[in-house]
């Protein structure tokens, strides 16, 4: 083998790229997303290692890769602060940045129980692919699949879909000290709910994140340390 030759396998091995663009499954993934959250100006925004996580979960999902775009939403905040992150990965761009609600039952200011079950009104944590829009009683909404068996697979059934409401502004806050709850979806301001349903409908992976064992430990997603 010439030198050439091996530098240029060498070098296409650790630039291993999919069909899409995006570095995957390279020997060193770890610094290569550390890199693209650099590259996306999300260090006071979304924590490194939930953007690795959600990135990781992204890449082993083949549907949702021609959109390049991935929504975060991180219940570790509380909901008075802005926690629903759109991110374009292609342009390397955060795109919208939103507060959301969690689900009646799921806790006050801050989401701190999860379930799948219908009638529950919790939200549910996990990977999910965004499907179909349609109008119906919070006006333009959008319908979600989710990809976690036993975690958050009832999501079309149980109608968790992400649609505007009033309830989630900062008059609200202003006025509650903390945003209105949903009966489990993920709702947003009114007056964003249209342009950032457009954005990531029909096929777009949104990762719902909480600091829980129970999912933590659970989802085939997450990748567990040996």
């Amino acid at each position: 083998m010439s030198f050439k030759f091996f530098t240029l396998f060498i070098l296409s091995f650790f630039l291993l790229e999919n069909q899409h663009g995006l570095v995957v499954n390279s020997p060193d993934s770890g610094s290569t997303y550390d890199q693209l959250w650099k590259d996306c100006q999300l260090e006071k925004v979304v924590s490194k290692d939930i953007f690795n996580i959600a990135l990781s979960g992204y890449n082993k999902i083949d549907k949702v890769q021609k959109k390049k775009i991935i929504t975060i939403i991180d219940f570790t905040k509380p909901s008075t602060e802005k926690r629903f992150f759109v991110i374009n990965l292609e342009q390397k761009k955060l795109i919208f940045t939103s507060w959301v609600a969690h689900g009646k039952n799921s806790g006050e200011n801050y989401a701190k129980s999860f379930s799948n079950q219908p009638k529950s009104l919790e939200s549910s944590l996990g990977f999910f692919v965004t499907a179909e829009t349609y109008y119906g009683k919070h006006g333009y909404s959008l319908r979600l699949d989710g990809l976690e068996k036993g975690i958050n697979d009832n999501a079309r059934k149980r109608s968790i879909v992400i649609h505007g409401a009033s309830y989630v502004s900062q008059a609200f806050i202003k006025q509650h000290g903390r945003l209105g709850r949903s009966w489990g979806c993920p709702a947003l301001p009114i007056d964003l709910s249209k342009e950032i349903i457009g954005s990531i409908a029909n096929g777009s992976c949104l990762f719902i994140f909480a600091n829980n064992k129970e999912y933590l430990n659970t989802s085939e997603f997450i990748v567990k340390e040996e």
